[in-house]
């Protein structure tokens, strides 16, 4: 077991930064949260443009993001960072689904559309799938 837990450990310390981006405070605290506690490096931001702004904008190694936010949208993220050469891994989270977004977002190579309130596993497994491609 304990073989396991070090090697699970180890594995996840090498991973470079999960960046989570959501203008909902409890959404963006308890995503953090489970991820951390989880031994993910994690950065966490109320905006698009906070996100970009900040010096983890160059370490991240997949982005959580909600698809709705004041200003720049998760969706508008995506595209931007991909328009600057950087198509990070995205999985997106949203309240509101909607399928243009939804086509939108997978067109650009997206991971994953998860609708709130999504399941802790489902997001663990997502993220861990998504750093194995990164």
């Amino acid at each position: 077991m304990a073989g396991a837990f070090q090697q699970g450990r180890q594995t996840l310390s090498t991973a470079r930064t999960v960046s989570i981006i959501d203008d909902d405070p409890a959404v963006l605290g308890a995503t953090r949260k489970l991820l951390s506690l989880l031994g993910f490096s994690v950065a966490s931001f109320a905006s698009a443009e906070a996100f970009l702004a900040s010096p983890e904008a160059a370490t991240t190694a997949c982005v959580i993001s909600d698809v709705r936010m004041p200003g720049m949208s998760g969706v508008e993220l995506q595209e931007r960072l991909i328009g600057e050469g950087r198509a990070l891994p995205f999985i997106f989270l949203t309240a509101f689904p909607d399928e243009a977004s939804r086509r939108r977002a997978r067109d650009a190579g997206a991971i994953a559309f998860l609708t709130k309130p999504f399941d802790g596993q489902t997001l663990i497994d997502t993220v861990r799938q998504a750093l194995a491609r990164h």
